[in-house]
C-alpha cells in the first residue's frame, strides 16, 4: 500500500468550490481546554541544541527501545538525561 504524504513546501491548491466552503466554515473552539501557566512557562524556555552522533547499543536494548513505539531516539535522550540529573554535580 502506497502512503500519500503532503509536501509542506507545496500545499495543494483549492478549487473555487473548496475555497468558498472553507471560507464559510466556522471553527469551533469550545472544546479546547484553557492553557495553564505551566504551559507558557515551558514554552518560554529555549530548546536545547542537539548534536548528532553515532552510538553503539546492544541489539536487545535497541529492540526494546524500538518496541515501545516511535521516538526511540528521544526516549534514549530522556533516559540519559534522567541518569545525568541523578548524579551529583
Amino acid at each position: 500500500m502506497k502512503r500519500f504524504r503532503l509536501d509542506p513546501s507545496k500545499p495543494p491548491r483549492l478549487n473555487p468550490a473548496q475555497a468558498k466552503r472553507l471560507a464559510k466554515a466556522r471553527v469551533q473552539y469550545g472544546d479546547i481546554p484553557p492553557l495553564a501557566a505551566a504551559f507558557f512557562a515551558r514554552a518560554a524556555e529555549a530548546p536545547v541544541a542537539k548534536q548528532q552522533l553515532t552510538i553503539r547499543l546492544d541489539n536487545d536494548v535497541l529492540s526494546w527501545l524500538k518496541s515501545l513505539g516511535r521516538g526511540y531516539q528521544t526516549r534514549i535522550n530522556r533516559i540519559l538525561r534522567a541518569a545525568m540529573d541523578s548524579q551529583p554535580r
